[in-house]
């Protein structure tokens, strides 16, 4: 199977680290997203969103990162990963949408104005990072919460792919600047993060001049 990415971006990140971490094998094709190649009509007719990542396996044109997460943990059968058990899988699936719906889009404000701003040489509007403020603070007290007494945020034994979706949005959280100051169960668990070998292996921050 071959995903379509662009190493540099969130969601792209978020699924290469999620395929280290279950040891899924992939073929991979660059999508230039600064570029904007995924709005060429190639990449288009993979998903017609013109967003990133994509996998396509034999006939399947698969989009949304956490879906790609979840279709490669069972391929092949990462039971750590993404756990059997009908009360842990919904766990994780719950968290995966609640990525996607809520704790992405907070920490995506933090990026793009003290990454991406920058990056293209723009000024951070103030207003809106302090406007944010609290929202983040209430989605990052519900995450500093349900980690407060375990290491992982499904309480198994390793991490699952809710702890790569999770992570995700804050992977640049310290380029990102975001206030992790409140919130030192959720400070923990990032440094647990960024201590494995899929995490590791998958920083953005010297692709993008950071580092």
């Amino acid at each position: 199977m071959k995903l379509y990415y662009d190493p540099r971006t969130v969601n792209c990140r978020k699924v290469v680290a999620g395929f280290k971490l279950m040891g899924v094998a992939f073929d991979s094709e660059n999508v230039d997203y600064f570029a904007q190649d995924q709005q060429s009509p190639e990449y288009m007719a993979i998903n017609p969103n013109a967003a990133l990542p994509a996998l396509v396996d034999g006939d399947l044109k698969l989009w949304e990162s956490n879906a790609i997460l979840q279709y490669g943990a069972d391929k092949v059968g990462a039971e750590s990963a993404y756990p059997s058990d009908l009360a842990t899988r919904a766990d994780v699936n719950r968290w995966l949408l609640w990525e996607s719906s809520a704790w992405f889009p907070t920490c995506y404000v933090y990026l793009v104005e003290n990454v991406v701003k920058p990056i293209l040489e723009a000024e951070p509007d103030q207003a809106i990072l302090d406007g944010e403020g609290p929202n983040f603070h209430k989605h990052a007290a519900i995450l500093d919460d349900r980690l407060d007494g375990q290491d992982w945020l499904c309480g198994t034994p390793e991490p699952t792919i809710a702890d790569i979706a999770v992570a995700s949005p804050m992977h640049l959280h310290r380029y990102q600047q975001l206030p992790l100051g409140e919130h030192p169960n959720l400070r923990a668990w990032m440094s647990r993060m960024e201590a494995l070998p899929a995490w590791e292996s998958t920083d953005v921050a010297p692709l993008l001049g950071l580092a």
